[in-house]
């Protein structure tokens, strides 16, 4: 019976592989949070924060090309969540810029490009909108490290780069699919492993032989919940979460409310880490303690992968209130066995015959 977990995790881990190839191309939904109530609230962090936008000087030279002046400038801040001078750095293979100007590119003339290789930093330098450019209207005027200057349009630009910010990097990193889908895998390799080794020598693992500790089953539903909660605020705000990936902060009181939530629950991920980790170190011995934590490192990890993926398709809620309540049942169950069998040593929950050797215990 004690097997019937693990095939569990392993079904569900297939199909998030299943799932995962379509992880970028979900259907934003229906019920999402309207875009102008997200655009107020990312205006008004904008005023609090007193963004570098806002700090231009109110000119009639300051302009994008005679068409974008000051205020369609904090617009455009607003909804494409940058502004000239902000950083991104090239993820891709490389960066192609044209060197001409865009009305030659969209007219049709000769034009030239350079490439851009990956890894280097480049800075928004200007925007030009071209009503009359079917392909996209956005142009965006790049400088590179070497001085050098080209355009290209916003669609591709974005698709080739991230933010230079190393939080907005982790972020890239770790909504790659691929990565995702390496996780996945390494995961079931790490799991069924854990899992023989745990079954073939009965040591401990959250949820299924746990220690008398709260925190590590704590750290466990924290960890799917942070997952449900990110996937849902992609899903419900994406714009919101745009703006948290283009300007991230760790200060969980300076984001709009569902950033906030979401700060809150990673930070009390890692402090709730850190007292799983003294805990286990205090209850168990060295070589018994890492092998727990490896094991309590692959439930997370999984918890991480099913409900960030299947939030996205709704099933992760149900599943979510399902898996509190089993981590929170099979908790206060182990904690209701107060006694020790004096033959084999299993916890129990009252005197009279263990059910693991039978010996009678008085």
């Amino acid at each position: 019976m004690r097997r019937h977990p693990f095939l569990l995790f392993i079904v569900l881990l297939a199909v998030v592989i299943q799932l995962s190839g379509c992880y970028h191309k979900k259907t934003p939904s229906s019920f999402r949070l309207s875009d102008s109530i997200q655009e107020a609230q990312i205006s008004r962090r904008i005023a609090a924060g007193g963004d570098s936008i806002l700090k231009q000087k109110d000119s009639t030279d300051d302009k994008w090309d005679g068409i974008t002046d000051k205020v369609d400038s904090l617009s455009f801040r607003v909804k494409h969540h940058y502004s000239p001078g902000y950083n991104f750095v090239v993820t891709s293979d490389s960066l192609m810029l044209l060197r001409q100007q865009p009305e030659e590119a969209v007219n049709g003339m000769r034009t030239d490009s350079f490439a851009v290789k990956k890894g280097k930093e480049i800075v928004v330098a200007d925007v030009r909108i071209l009503p009359y450019d079917k392909q996209d209207s956005v142009w965006i005027k790049i400088a590179t490290e070497d001085y050098a200057f080209g355009w290209i349009h916003e669609g591709r630009l974005l698709k080739q780069v991230a933010p230079a910010d190393p939080i907005s990097q982790f972020i890239s990193t770790f909504s790659n699919v691929h990565l995702l889908i390496f996780l996945i895998v390494i995961s079931i390799i790490a799991v069924g492993y854990l899992a023989r080794k745990i079954l073939k020598h009965n040591a401990k693992l959250v949820h299924f032989n746990d220690i008398n500790s709260f925190y590590p089953t704590l750290l466990a539903v924290i960890v799917a919940l942070s997952a449900s909660f990110y996937a849902s605020i992609q899903l419900f705000a994406p714009e919101t979460w745009r703006e948290f990936y283009f300007h991230p902060s760790l200060n969980p009181f300076s984001q709009p409310l569902l950033l906030n939530i979401f700060l809150v629950l990673v930070w009390a991920m890692l402090i709730i880490a850190i007292a799983t980790i003294d805990d286990v170190r205090r209850l168990l011995k060295s070589g018994e303690a890492l092998l727990y934590l490896s094991g309590l490192a692959a439930v997370c990890a999984v918890n991480y992968i099913v409900f960030s993926v299947l939030t996205l398709y709704y099933i992760g809620y149900p599943l979510l209130m399902a898996y509190i309540y089993y981590a929170f049942h099979v908790y206060i169950h182990k904690s209701s066995e107060t006694y020790y069998c004096g033959n084999c040593g299993k916890r129990l929950h009252r005197k009279g015959r263990c059910p693991y050797c039978g010996a009678i215990n008085e």
